[in-house]
């Protein structure tokens, strides 16, 4: 198998096993979902405004392995957290957000106890979804779910890919055919109407639509989306670009689930009170309040009106925007340099205009971008927590991760001593999307 090939032969036979001998069914029988987890060179926090996004997935992921049940019984198991999930998909799933005050603010990180009752939210949710949208459910699963060791809480949105990795196993089970946009509207409502996360559609977008060594690229006020190939490797799949960088994911120590923190729907409500003063003041204040909708003329002509933190949310907006349109170039390109360049700058505009990040995080961030041979790094995920991400030359990535290890253990002593030495630094590549894999290797 190839060097970035995701998941291995020897993970999926482990699977099958592990199934098999939970529901008592032969290793045949299991079905495998790969659902790989994301980065977002640029594109960082304007999705759920309407924005321009690009990413890529990696070959880390969630596996979710089942064998499809004679009823509408689900029994699940898990590799991160104890016990099982028990439920049928007949029955009614309701928000689990609904019975919450207001999640932007619940303040305290859950405890691991508490995300071990929790975790069945995402099979529940992809249920949620799929009765939300008019599809009857008779079957349900026994499964097996894990995802890679230690990125459960990095900022790679193992949310999504848990939630994408159900749908696809419950669809499968039911003989449901999607597309992937279809699947990307279910995964949204698993997120922001059973959760009440207020995000947008990037992270699953890029678990289902992405290809190996091609940049995916989506606008989120269309829908419409590309995957884009350096031009080195439009006759070439084996040019020497898609060999000459690796992904690094730097991780901090930080662990905090995103839909437990304040600051991530406070920013999304500061993105759309921004957008309603630029458009009233356009005369156009009947319009959905998204910085999406806003002319950049009109933002231009009217940011004067907007209080300081609004204006710096409007601020990375636009330019984030701007560096999604000259990454493309850069990478069609192949100018991996200036992409790194934009992948720091939007890093940078992350920490100044949308105000996310802590000190442990961006002193992460600097340590990276000073690093010899890293093209470029930003934080990863929504930054509130979690890992920073970087492109490095596949020349130096070894040195370079060892570097970052250390810099950031001097930097960070404390927090660094709760991170395995062999995962704090993670070198990984580009991979394919979420897929069945419902045969034998």
């Amino acid at each position: 198998m190839a060097e970035a090939s995701w998941p291995s032969e020897d993970e999926v036979n482990d699977m099958r096993n592990l199934v098999s001998s939970m529901a008592g069914r032969d290793p045949g029988e299991v079905r495998i979902v790969a659902s790989p987890y994301r980065i977002c060179p640029l594109g960082a926090h304007i999705d759920h405004q309407g924005g321009a996004v690009s990413a890529m997935t990696i070959n880390r992921g969630i596996l979710l392995g089942f064998i499809p049940a004679d009823d509408a019984k689900v029994v699940l198991r898990s590799g991160q957290f104890e016990g099982e999930v028990h439920f049928s998909v007949s029955d009614v799933q309701h928000p689990v957000h609904s019975s919450k005050k207001d999640v932007n603010h619940t303040t305290d990180s859950p405890n691991r106890k508490e995300e071990d009752s929790q975790w069945g939210k995402f099979a529940r949710g992809a249920v949620f979804a799929l009765q939300k949208m008019g599809h009857s459910l008779d079957r349900g699963i026994t499964g097996y779910i894990c995802g890679s060791e230690g990125l459960d809480c990095a900022g790679l949105s193992s949310s999504a890919a848990a939630g994408v990795a159900y749908l696809l196993a419950f669809e499968s089970a039911n003989n449901l055919t999607m597309s992937e946009v279809e699947n990307i509207e279910l995964d949204r409502l698993i997120e922001n109407e059973y959760l009440g996360l207020r995000n947008g559609i990037l992270d699953q977008s890029a678990i289902l639509l992405s290809s190996h060594g091609c940049l995916t690229y989506m606008n989120c006020k269309t829908k419409e989306h590309e995957l884009v190939r350096p031009f080195k490797l439009q006759k070439d799949h084996q040019s020497d670009l898609q060999k000459s960088y690796k992904i690094l994911l730097a991780f901090s120590g930080l662990r905090k689930a995103l839909t437990s923190n304040p600051g991530y729907n406070r920013r999304v409500a500061e993105c759309q009170e921004a957008a309603r003063v630029l458009l009233k003041a356009s005369g156009m204040d009947k319009v959905e309040p998204l910085l999406g909708n806003v002319e950049f003329k009109a933002y231009e002509m009217h940011k004067d009106k907007l209080d300081a933190d609004l204006a710096k949310r409007a601020e990375h907006f636009f330019s984030e925007n701007m560096r999604v349109k000259k990454g493309l170039e850069a990478w069609t390109s192949g100018n991996l340099e200036e992409f790194g360049r934009l992948i720091s700058a939007s890093g940078l505009s992350s920490i100044k205009n949308y105000e996310c990040g802590c000190e442990p995080l961006i002193q992460l961030y600097e340590i990276l971008v000073n690093t010899p041979g890293v093209y470029g790094a930003r934080f990863s995920g929504a930054g509130f927590r979690g890992c920073c991400i970087a492109l490095v030359s596949a020349d130096v990535a070894d040195e370079a991760a060892a570097l970052v290890r250390a810099e950031y253990a001097k930097a960070q002593p404390e927090l660094a001593a709760t991170i395995h030495p062999d995962a704090a630094v993670l070198i990984c590549e580009p991979a394919d999307s979420a897929r069945l894999i419902s045969s034998l290797l």
